[in-house]
């Protein structure tokens, strides 16, 4: 069975962070592991307050995964301090890596800083090198290029700017545009490719970003390749959104298992 590890924050409300990659990575028939970077205290409309853990603790539930496991596929998420993030890629430099997907967690869908400001060039510099393909959204895809993004184009060229920082591969998220479609951006140093769908019209969106990242990583544990990998990741989201279970008084949760209950003919209202 093919097996991937997450490194990221824990979600007390369970629609994203590690509970939201874990429930992708069995979604896609991927045994998943988990190296927690932070317990947070949220549900679907706010993020109360984070507590990291000792980055050596960080460090060591990785090295400790990688000692007895074959792991084919990496995601990291939140890894909020410039400690975490030197403990992470101190730990990955010395395994034999697999395929890294980095998504640069920064902020909650309630507007709650998840990455401290100066943080943000260590995960350059750290992390951004160990990728295979690092995934920001918009207004991520903005801080780490320093301009507004507005336009398919513009986000072609922040694509290949955020290449130029170490990165293998990129994939800018244009879900936060606004138009009509969903349009993303692929980018693997040679070819772009842009993936559209239409956009689901939902308040239930939490995790997207973290299930979307970790689907990704699934399928390139099983074996696909880049544009493949992002495609399925994609459509898989796209449908989690459309049945979304419509659970909390905010930003609801993804419904991670659809495939799953159609298969065994059951239901959920």
């Amino acid at each position: 069975m093919r097996v991937a590890l997450t490194i990221a924050g824990s979600d007390s409300s369970g629609g994203a962070g590690i509970q939201a990659d874990l429930k992708t990575f069995q979604a896609h028939g991927v045994f998943g592991t988990s190296a927690i970077t932070a317990v947070t205290v949220q549900n679907t409309r706010r993020v109360a307050a984070v507590q990291e853990l000792e980055p050596a603790i960080v460090r060591d539930q990785i090295l400790c995964l990688f000692e007895d496991l074959q792991i084919h596929a990496v995601k990291i998420g939140m890894v909020s301090s410039i400690g975490l993030i030197e403990a992470v890629a101190e730990a990955l430099e010395q395994v034999a890596r697999p395929p890294v997907v980095l998504d640069p967690v920064m902020i909650s869908k309630s507007g709650y800083p998840l990455l401290a400001p100066e943080a943000c060039q260590a995960m350059i510099a750290r992390l951004f090198p160990l990728a295979e393909v690092v995934t920001p959204n918009i207004h991520e895809t903005q801080v780490l290029v320093g301009r507004p993004i507005q336009t398919v184009a513009e986000m072609r060229q922040a694509a290949t700017e955020i290449r130029d920082l170490g990165a293998a591969k990129v994939v800018v998220k244009g879900g936060h545009l606004g138009d009509a479609a969903a349009t993303d951006v692929l980018y693997d140093g040679r070819d772009f490719k842009e993936l559209s769908r239409q956009r689901v019209d939902s308040r239930h969106t939490h995790g997207t970003g973290c299930t979307f990242s970790s689907a990704v990583a699934a399928n390139l544990a099983l074996g696909k390749n880049f544009f493949e990998a992002v495609d399925r990741a994609k459509q898989y989201i796209t449908e989690a959104i459309a049945r979304a279970p419509g659970i909390g008084q905010g930003h609801g949760p993804v419904q991670h298992f659809y495939a799953l209950y159609d298969a065994a003919g059951l239901k959920v209202d």
